[in-house]
C-alpha cells in the first residue's frame, strides 16, 4: 500500500512537470502600451524575445551606387516597372532581389538563357507585379508602412530567402467531417483561426472582401446595433489571426474596458486600419490580377492565388523585422519607377508653294485654300 502511495505521488510530479514545460519560464517582460490603469501591457518572455530577434535579422546592403548615367529603360528590353532606375542603380536592386527571393536559384528563376527581356517565366511577370504592389505600399499606404521614410517594406520582408513567403493564403475549403454535419464553415481546427473552433477562413470576407469588422456596441445595452453572434464569431477569429501573426495580444491596439472606443485605443489600432485596406488593395488590384495566367500549382484548393494577410510581412513580430528600416538602402521601391521616353521635339514643315493660272482669281484662291486644308487633315491623320 505504501509503495503504492509512493508510485502515486511519483507519478503527479512528472506529469506535472510535463504540465509546466508548456509553460513560459517566469519572470515577464512588459511594456506598457496605453493610459495607465487599463492594464493595456504587452507581456513577453525574455527567451521569446531572444528567438524573435534573431529571426528578423536583415542581410547586409550592398553600397549605393549613383542615380546618374543610362536609364535602365534606354539600354535593356521590356523593362516595364522600373525603367526609370540608373543602369547601376537597376542591376544593384535585381541582386538584392535575387538574394531576398531565389538565392539558391540565382536569375534563373525568373530568366531564360536566350534573353533576359523574354517574358517566358510566369515568375518574371510575378516579379514584376510583386515589384509594383511594394512600391505602392510604400508610396500610398505610408499611414501603415512608414513610407519612403522607413521602415517600409521591401520583397525580403515577406519572402526572407523563399520563393514563396512562409506565410501566404488561399480560399480555404474547409478540412474532412462527419457527412451530414453542418459546419457552418468553423468547429474545424484552423492555422487561420490559430486552432480553434472559430471560422476557419477569416482571411476571405475581410482581407479580400471589404466586410464590415465593428460589431462591439457603444452602449451597455443592444440598442441599434445588429452584430450578431456569428458575425463576432468571423470578427474574433480575424483577431486571433492579428494577435498570433504580431505576437501580441488584444491591449497592442485595444483598451479592453471599452473596444469600441477609439479614443480609449492605441495609435496602433489607427495603424491597423490602414494595414487592412493595404492588404484588401494588394491581394484585389496586384496578386488576384494574375489569376489568368498563373499555374494551377500556385493557387489554392479553389484555384485562387495565394494572397498575402498580416502574417505575411509580420511573422511574429509587432513590427516586420522589429521595425528595422529597410527602404533606405532601396529607395526605389517608395517610389513608380516606371520609364517615361522623352518626348520627340516637335518639327514644323515649310508651307508647298503652288503657281496658280487663273481667270477667276477669289474662286481660284477659296479653291486652294480648300484644297491645303484638305492636303493637312490627310497628313494629319497619316500620323496616328
Amino acid at each position: 500500500m505504501k509503495s503504492f502511495q509512493l508510485i502515486k505521488v511519483a507519478a503527479t510530479i512528472v506529469i506535472g512537470s510535463l504540465l509546466l514545460t508548456g509553460c513560459e519560464k517566469p519572470p515577464p517582460e512588459s511594456v506598457q502600451r496605453g493610459y495607465r490603469g487599463t492594464g493595456m501591457e504587452q507581456l513577453a518572455n525574455s527567451d521569446t524575445l531572444a528567438e524573435i530577434v534573431a529571426a528578423n535579422t536583415m542581410p547586409e546592403a550592398t553600397p549605393m551606387l549613383p542615380a546618374t548615367g543610362p536609364k535602365a529603360g534606354e539600354i535593356y528590353q521590356n523593362v516595364q516597372v522600373l525603367g526609370d532606375l540608373s543602369v547601376g542603380e537597376f542591376t544593384r536592386l535585381m541582386a538584392a532581389i535575387t538574394e531576398w527571393v531565389s538565392p539558391e536559384e540565382g536569375c534563373n528563376y525568373c530568366h531564360v538563357n536566350e534573353g533576359f527581356h523574354l517574358d517566358t517565366k510566369y515568375t518574371k511577370k510575378v516579379a514584376r507585379v510583386m515589384v509594383a504592389m511594394t512600391q505602392q505600399a510604400n508610396s500610398e499606404w505610408s499611414a501603415h508602412t512608414g513610407g519612403a521614410e522607413g521602415p517600409g517594406v521591401t520583397c525580403y520582408t515577406c519572402h526572407r530567402g523563399k520563393n514563396i513567403p512562409e506565410n501566404v493564403w488561399a480560399a480555404d475549403p474547409g478540412g474532412p467531417h462527419p457527412p451530414g454535419v453542418m459546419t457552418a464553415e468553423q468547429n474545424i481546427s484552423s492555422l487561420a483561426s490559430v486552432y480553434t473552433s472559430l471560422p476557419y477562413d477569416p482571411f476571405s470576407p475581410f482581407l479580400e472582401d471589404d466586410k464590415s469588422i465593428r460589431v462591439a456596441g457603444t452602449t451597455a445595452l443592444p440598442t441599434g446595433n445588429r452584430g450578431s453572434i456569428k458575425q463576432t464569431e468571423w470578427i474574433y477569429s480575424l483577431m486571433m489571426h492579428f494577435s498570433d501573426s504580431l505576437g501580441v495580444n488584444c491591449t497592442h491596439c485595444h483598451n479592453s474596458r471599452a473596444f469600441y472606443s477609439w479614443e480609449e485605443s492605441s495609435p496602433a489600432r489607427v495603424q491597423a486600419w490602414h494595414g487592412i485596406r493595404m492588404v484588401r488593395s494588394m491581394n484585389n488590384d496586384y496578386i488576384n490580377a494574375t489569376t489568368d495566367w498563373l499555374p494551377d500549382h500556385r493557387k489554392g484548393p479553389l484555384g485562387d492565388p495565394l494572397k498575402v494577410n498580416c502574417g505575411t510581412c509580420h511573422q511574429g513580430a509587432y513590427k516586420p523585422l522589429l521595425g528595422k528600416n529597410m527602404v533606405k538602402d532601396y529607395p526605389n521601391l517608395a517610389r513608380a519607377t516606371l520609364y517615361q521616353a522623352p518626348a520627340a521635339e516637335p518639327t514644323t514643315e515649310p508651307e508647298p508653294e503652288m503657281e496658280m493660272e487663273t481667270d477667276s482669281p477669289a474662286e481660284d484662291a477659296t479653291t486652294v485654300s480648300m484644297t491645303n486644308k484638305t492636303s493637312s487633315a490627310s497628313a494629319s491623320a497619316g500620323a496616328y
